[in-house]
């Protein structure tokens, strides 16, 4: 299902304002989340409720810390559906679920969140999850 793009902007814009690309394309998550040596967060955005009211503001709160992934990363399930099946590939053991929020480094899975670690959850109790990934997995303070 494709939804309206005037009603997915803001959406997307929520992430893209606080520093993530969007990627549109199965190349460009290749080249992504095959970075050397960084750590990137990919967030599988959707227009649920869920990832409305939890995982983006859980996200942005996470990013507050000074710890955080060295790059920050987009896909939308149902607009950008060659990109978002491509992250998924990369999410080895995990079966798609939208919203989804996942950390890797060298193409290699290290942290997941999925929707049903999402949806009853607060912001802050999301935010508590990444940071904790983040401390472990992305190194000291830029």
């Amino acid at each position: 299902m494709r939804y309206d793009p005037t009603i997915v902007q803001p959406m997307r814009e929520e992430l893209t304002r606080i520093g993530f690309t969007e990627l549109q394309t199965a190349a460009a998550v290749d080249e992504a989340l095959a970075a050397q040596d960084e750590t990137v967060l990919v967030v599988v955005n959707s227009v649920c409720g869920c990832a409305a009211g939890k995982a983006r503001p859980g996200v942005a709160l996470a990013l507050q810390h000074e710890v955080r992934p060295a790059r920050l990363t987009t896909v939308f399930a149902g607009m950008d559906i060659e990109a978002t099946e491509r992250a998924r590939a990369y999410f080895e053991g995990y079966t798609p679920s939208s919203p989804q929020i996942a950390l890797l480094k060298n193409g290699r899975l290290l942290h997941m969140l999925e929707r049903s670690d999402i949806e009853g959850r607060d912001a802050s109790e999301i935010a508590e999850d990444l940071v904790s990934a983040f401390d472990t997995f992305c190194g000291q303070p830029a």
